[in-house]
């Protein structure tokens, strides 16, 4: 069982391992995170933790619960890109785990920060956030979050949890495809009206040479 133990704390360092080469490497691209970034990064984390923490209903299902922060941090990774998405999942739920039960539960962390950095990935050439946002963009936004979520949640979470903390399969894969479900529909309704709300707020590319 230690051995096990130990190969799945392996996985799971790899898979963080994985997120911060990709950070590192996209921001070698950027030469750093620009002051904007970091500042995106500092509030939009703010803004999750108090989201996670304080508007979140519950399903039922121990520990898990239909969060709204998912649905802002889907807006903040279309806006800024992976690497301010994964960090703003990481921090803002490392920080409430660590205020709400004084310990940090890193599987699902971990697992937080991949759903952003994958959904920033895969939807980074769609340009949600440029004035604009169309339907076909937005089914295409939220095939790729269904995917991401299963991926975080379906996924990850369950399996490290069973192999590091030695959880029940048949609990963590429940409480795995409920956080799936219940937050494939936060992103998909909240998250899309958020989206659509922002590219209210911008010009259209293209639209002041149209005028001129």
């Amino acid at each position: 069982m230690n051995r096990v133990r130990l190969k799945a704390m392996l996985t799971m360092i790899s898979v963080a391992f994985f997120i911060t080469h990709q950070e590192e490497r996209m921001m070698k691209q950027h030469k750093g995170l620009s002051t904007r970034s970091v500042v995106a990064t500092g509030i939009g984390a703010a803004v999750f933790l108090i989201l996670f923490k304080f508007v979140a209903i519950p399903t039922g299902i121990p520990n898990t619960q239909i969060n709204v922060a998912e649905a802002w941090l889907s807006l903040i990774t279309a806006i800024f890109g992976p690497i301010v998405g994964g960090l703003v999942a990481f921090i803002g739920h490392a920080l409430n785990d660590a205020i709400s039960y004084g310990s940090v539960w890193w599987t699902w962390v971990i697992a937080d920060a991949l759903f952003g950095v994958i959904l920033g990935l895969a939807v980074q050439k769609l340009k949600l956030t440029n004035g604009d946002l169309t339907t076909k963009k937005l089914v295409a936004f939220n095939i790729w979050q269904l995917l991401a979520n299963i991926v975080a949640w379906s996924i990850i979470a369950p399996l490290g949890d069973i192999l590091i903390y030695s959880e029940p399969a048949t609990k963590v894969f429940l409480q795995g495809f409920v956080s799936t479900g219940v937050n494939f529909l936060s992103v998909a309704i909240l998250g899309s009206l958020l989206l659509v709300a922002y590219n209210k707020t911008q010009v259209k590319q293209g639209s002041l040479k149209e005028k001129d």
